[in-house]
């Protein structure tokens, strides 16, 4: 038997060396600016999911207040209500004080039963807290256009939005935006 064997040893060419420091580096480079690509959309997705939620919120909230408006007819309805009616925060502010004093219609409380002028008041208070709860920074009002038949009221709201640009080029105002929801309700 011959166990003698013949080596061969063959030079490496240059496609079978591997990949150079160079182009390991670029295609990290690559992958990183594509990575912070991904992370911006990321939180330009985020930020549209938060202004949609607000602006649903807020098409909620003035169609829980229309629906109070056509409880309370003998009042809305007359087209005597004073314009316009004004909210922010916790505050209600009309031309009729009697409006933004805090009413309690509720049974067993201090104005129980209420007239229909108290109930306005009693759902206005009640309104401006619940969007002082959910809606931030926000401003509502409604004008009821008096001598008007039938009687066609204005709900508008507004409130503050963080906005999220793509891009330098996409960059129209600030940071802040204030979208408006405007519904139109005949008591």
């Amino acid at each position: 038997m011959n166990t003698n064997r013949l080596s061969i040893r063959c030079k490496p060419t240059a496609a079978a060396r591997g990949f150079s420091l160079i182009e390991v580096l670029v295609a990290l480079v690559v992958l990183g600016i594509g990575l912070l690509g991904i992370t911006k959309l990321q939180a330009l997705a985020y930020a549209s999911t938060d202004n949609a939620a607000n602006q649903s919120v807020a098409s909620v909230e003035a169609a829980s207040f229309a629906a109070s408006m056509r409880a309370n007819r003998a009042y809305w309805a007359q087209g005597g209500a004073p314009n316009p009616i004004k909210l922010a925060g916790t505050t209600v502010t009309s031309t009729d004080a009697t409006l933004n004093v805090a009413m309690d219609c509720t049974s067993g409380g201090a104005n129980a039963p209420c007239v229909p002028h108290d109930l306005a008041a009693y759902d206005l208070q009640k309104w401006a807290a619940a969007l002082q709860a959910i809606l931030p920074n926000y401003a509502a009002q409604i004008s009821c256009p008096p001598l008007v038949s039938p009687v066609d009221c204005t709900i508008q709201l507004t409130w503050n939005e963080r906005t999220v640009n793509l891009n330098t080029q996409s960059v129209a105002g600030p940071a802040i935006a204030q979208p408006v929801y405007i519904l139109n309700v005949q008591p």
